[in-house]
């Protein structure tokens, strides 16, 4: 059963220090392994002079990574994605830079400055709660069509896409707990001459 999670709607950053080394912790949405890569790139030519550019992301139920970028093994990417996923968040991507200070931190210290790092940016973000959902396909004849698309996008459920072929289909994004009131709302708008059909699990903002 999918579950609700966190997320952000725009980039975070957030400057830490420990034993004079700064850690520049960047968070941004990312809904893809790609998106994540291109927001890691970006960040590593913001910063070509740092000592290290340690990421992590977290992406649906299944993917974590974390990157220690040349910092101990464990002592950087790991504590990155608990952080994450230990404060809910999914969809998500953390970069901290860090400029070295002259002072080591063993590996303790690096782990709690890597993941306080992240956990100390996400407490100034506005998350975003993700619910479940489904994807519903509205399928209606083209003489309603026009009625049932201004119906649909004046709703609070977001239309994915239109299909136009032998009659029109609507994808429409609602929430799980609401998938039976949208169905009675489609029928009585229609009278009762639409389809319509559950198709893949997704999340929607609550």
């Amino acid at each position: 059963m999918p579950a609700p999670y966190l997320t952000l709607k725009t980039v975070v950053e957030h400057e830490t220090e420990a034993r004079r080394s700064r850690f520049i912790c960047a968070l941004a949405p990312a809904r893809t392994v790609e998106e994540a890569a291109a927001f890691i790139a970006g960040r590593r030519r913001e910063h070509p002079a740092a000592t290290h550019n340690c990421t992590a992301y977290v992406i649906g139920e299944r993917i974590q990574k974390g990157d220690d970028d040349g910092e101990p093994g464990g002592t950087a990417g790991t504590p990155m994605v608990q952080a994450l996923v230990g404060r809910g968040f999914s969809d998500v991507v953390a970069v901290v830079t860090r400029y070295f200070g002259g002072t080591l931190l063993g590996a303790g210290g690096l782990v709690r400055a890597y993941g306080s790092a992240v956990t100390e940016t996400l407490d100034r973000a506005e998350p975003v709660r993700m619910v479940p959902a489904k994807l519903v396909r509205v399928a209606v004849a083209h003489d309603q069509a026009g009625r049932v698309e201004n119906d649909l996008r004046a709703s609070r459920h977001a239309v994915r896409e239109v299909t136009y072929a032998g009659e029109v289909t609507f994808a429409v994004a609602v929430g799980d707990d609401e998938v039976p009131a949208f169905a009675d709302w489609v029928a009585t708008l229609t009278a009762g001459r639409a389809r319509v059909e559950l198709g893949d699990d997704l999340h929607v903002p609550a």
